[in-house]
């Protein structure tokens, strides 16, 4: 069973989940009392969970950013690679009688442009961080990035997952998934996975987590994840994700 398709997800535990839009009501009843009466005032605290969010890509040029969105959206491949500026895509949904959208901003990877990349940290609610496996330089491009978004949020526990993408050239790896892993989960505190865009390894799995960091309502995520009527067969061969404490299937 895919982990995105499943009904049952339990999350355990989001670690630097943004909150909810947090409403204060305030109640006042009055209560008669040997011909006098008293007022008392009560407040409630409803949260809000978030039916829009915003998630940014970010990493170095020729990641493969682009592909792992197109895969997400389309269930397409391009292996040309095309040099993004900026492209923000917006996708809307009706799951139980709530409609959700999600905006996906696929950002440079040349970083010509510093002040957009920045208004983009600033209105987004959770990013991946995405480098290649064959290409140690793309890592070092990550670091820099958190970097930058933790300075803008000016929030450690802004949520982020890095994405180590290309597995499918496993022949040129030069970046070690135990040494990130390490460096992510214990350092830094994100959520870590390898995908391929290529061979549609973890991509949906990769959105599931940013969904769930941004505080979409967990049990919306699963349906949205159904909005086609098959998905890509498991490979026996896929590598598990590796995240500590995300979620589970029960």
């Amino acid at each position: 069973m895919h982990l995105l398709s499943s009904p049952n997800i339990q999350l355990l535990h989001r670690r630097g989940s943004t909150g909810g839009e947090n409403n204060i009501n305030t109640r006042t009843d009055s209560l008669t009392s040997g011909g006098k009466t008293q007022q008392t005032t009560t407040m409630s605290l409803e949260v809000k969970e978030k039916t829009e969010v915003r998630l940014v890509f970010l990493g170095a040029a020729g990641v493969g950013k682009t592909s792992i969105i197109q895969r997400f959206l389309k269930d397409t491949f391009e292996p040309k690679h095309r040099r993004t500026v900026e492209e923000l895509h917006r996708k809307e949904y009706e799951v139980q009688g709530m409609k959700v959208t999600i905006n996906i901003m696929d950002t440079s990877g040349s970083y010509s442009f510093p002040a957009m990349r920045k208004l983009s940290i600033q209105n987004s609610d959770a990013f991946a961080l995405v480098y290649a496996v064959d290409d140690p330089e793309s890592l070092v491009a990550v670091k820099s990035l958190r970097e930058e978004i933790l300075e803008v949020k000016e929030d450690k526990y802004t949520p982020i997952v890095v994405i180590g993408n290309k597995i499918d050239r496993q022949g040129d790896r030069q970046v070690s998934s135990k040494d990130v892993l390490s460096t992510v989960e214990l350092d830094w505190n994100h959520s870590f996975l390898e995908s391929s865009a290529k061979d549609n390894i973890n991509v949906l799995e990769a959105f599931k987590e940013l969904l769930l960091q941004a505080n979409l309502p967990s049990w919306l995520s699963p349906a949205l994840c159904r909005r086609r009527e098959t998905f890509p067969k498991e490979s026996n061969k896929r590598p598990p994700i590796n995240k500590t404490n995300s979620c589970i299937i029960s």
